[in-house]
């Protein structure tokens, strides 16, 4: 069966690759890099490979250890590609576009791609040196990513970020990474998903989209980079702000509830019953938003990250309104726990389209 081998699978690009490789429904096996290498289970992990991709590499730490950490990397996954048999083939470097621009990140990220060319030359693999600016996405690691992981961090925790260096940035989600590197070969138009911005243009973007989701409101999601953007943001909210508690207003008449307030873009609502002892769901999605409200029964939301074993359970009613939004890339489900019907909005922030579905099967 086709499969495709990464190093870094840990971490935050590489799980991601690996959310956007299960999504396309391909295997992946992961391969040990550093003190954990060993080159016969490297070798066996590529082998038959339709594509290796190099992920793993040292972005923070001392001069040595970010000249010596790329390159020891690239070193021993050319060893196993040397090795391999049969040899994977394809060969893709998540290489950075300081590569031979100076520096010792750039110099060191430069020497590897040079010596995983010359390795996947040796074996006649397709060598493809994949060039990625600066990544931002869902559970990047504050003060170590990038900046928009720490801004989002420190906003999601009440603190007020400050920026020391103003400059533009060139910005790309991990997802459209993952997709170059997955596709390395194929038509993909890198340049076209990334986007230029300030240091001070993201906080205030992030900031004012955390003032309205602090309400429980959605903003402006009509581009795809305010999408990804806010994607992001709630993966740092989760589980903090969930369930988000909704105003119920009753009178002699009944109840009245609001249960989303989206501030441009587009969406699509829906309704379900559900008999009890009945789940909905089991799936994840790449990059929409959705969100669940209860509005009458009983029920209980799951929901487990990607590649992670821990669920987290959020016990719901229609007695006291809460919406739940699920994190992108999050398996999520929603099962009756009772005695009667069970009645549930939907709404997402984009209009279902059944040839690209984003809604990906995935048991919570």
């Amino acid at each position: 069966m086709e499969h495709v081998s990464l190093t870094g699978g840990t971490g935050f690009l590489g799980w991601h690759t690996r959310a956007a490789l299960k999504s396309y429904g391909i295997p992946t096996r992961t391969v040990a890099v550093g003190d954990s290498f060993d080159l016969d289970r490297a070798a066996a992990s590529i082998a038959g490979a339709s594509r290796f991709i190099h992920i793993a590499g040292v972005n923070r730490g001392s001069d040595d250890e970010v000249r010596v950490g790329n390159v020891r990397f690239a070193d021993q996954m050319a060893a196993a590609i040397r090795r391999a048999e049969p040899a994977p083939a394809v060969v893709v470097y998540a290489n950075s576009t300081q590569a031979g621009h100076g520096g010792i990140y750039g110099d060191s990220k430069a020497a590897a791609a040079e010596i995983l060319q010359s390795a996947a030359n040796a074996v006649g693999a397709v060598f493809q040196n994949t060039l990625l600016p600066n990544l931002f996405g869902e559970h990047g690691r504050p003060f170590y990513n990038a900046v928009t992981a720490t801004f989002c961090h420190l906003i999601s925790q009440g603190e007020q970020p400050t920026v020391q260096q103003d400059k533009e940035l060139t910005l790309l989600h991990a997802q459209d990474a993952a997709d170059l590197l997955i596709e390395a070969g194929r038509e993909i138009d890198g340049n076209a998903r990334q986007v230029h911005e300030t240091v001070s243009g993201l906080l205030r973007r992030l900031s004012g989209m955390a003032s309205l989701y602090d309400h429980g409101q959605i903003p402006d999601l009509a581009s795809k980079f305010d999408r990804d953007l806010f994607n992001t943001y709630r993966s740092y909210t989760f589980p903090a702000q969930t369930p988000i508690r909704l105003t119920r207003h009753e009178d002699a008449r009944g109840s009245f509830c609001e249960i989303i307030r989206s501030h441009g873009g587009g969406g699509q609502s829906s309704f379900s019953t559900t008999v009890p002892g009945m789940t909905r769901g089991d799936h994840f999605h790449r990059r929409k938003m959705e969100r669940f409200t209860v509005e009458s029964g009983e029920a209980v939301i799951a929901l487990r990250r990607l590649f992670h074993d821990e669920v987290f359970e959020f016990r719901v009613s229609g007695s006291g309104p809460v919406a739940v939004d699920m994190p992108t890339m999050w398996a999520h489900k929603i099962t009756n726990v009772g005695n009667a019907e069970l009645f549930t909005s939907f709404w997402s922030n984009e209009i279902f389209d059944p040839n690209f579905p984003d809604t990906i099967a995935e048991a919570v």
